[in-house]
């Protein structure tokens, strides 16, 4: 019977944390260009944020990016974390400050290294609970073997609000 207690009130809970976050969470993906040692690559980004205010919320963002560096095939993969300020409204100003790691291989070597992006974008809504990215733009930092790279990022896409 304890058990049977638990167990509705754990999808009580469970039901009521979801509620809430239908009108805080959005999803992005679209595509990536990444200007990285001195290279262009091409890929995808996706991204997820929960709105813990109207203006703020924690954002996880992830990555990828594909192309050649001096003919030698490589691939750079990015995931980061932290909080992101939006100005809510049809057009949608928004800024980040996103820590975490990388990994890049090129020429079948891996290294893995600390990663930041700092950067924003402006959404556009298109119809209610859908938006187009129109662009994001970011610094990031990679440390791949010893040294620092200045990269830069594009990306645009769809996001999906609810």
């Amino acid at each position: 019977m304890l058990r049977r207690i638990l167990l509705v009130f754990g999808l009580s809970v469970f039901g009521s944390l979801s509620a809430q976050a239908q009108d805080k969470a959005e999803l992005f993906g679209g595509f990536s260009y990444m200007r990285f040692h001195s290279s262009n690559l091409n890929g995808w980004e996706i991204s997820g944020q929960y709105k813990f205010t109207d203006w703020l919320g924690g954002v996880a963002d992830f990555d990828g990016h594909y192309g050649s560096i001096n003919g030698i095939g490589t691939s750079t993969y990015t995931y980061l974390f932290g909080p992101q300020i939006s100005h809510p409204s049809s057009v949608s100003p928004f800024g980040h400050l996103l820590l975490g790691g990388a990994h890049n291989s090129t020429g079948g070597f891996g290294s893995s290294s600390f990663s930041m992006a700092l950067g924003g974008g402006i959404d556009a809504e298109l119809v209610h609970g859908i938006h187009w990215r129109l662009i994001q733009g970011d610094y990031v930092l990679t440390q791949f073997r010893g040294g620092s790279q200045n990269n830069f990022r594009f990306s645009t896409g769809i996001v999906l609000r609810f």
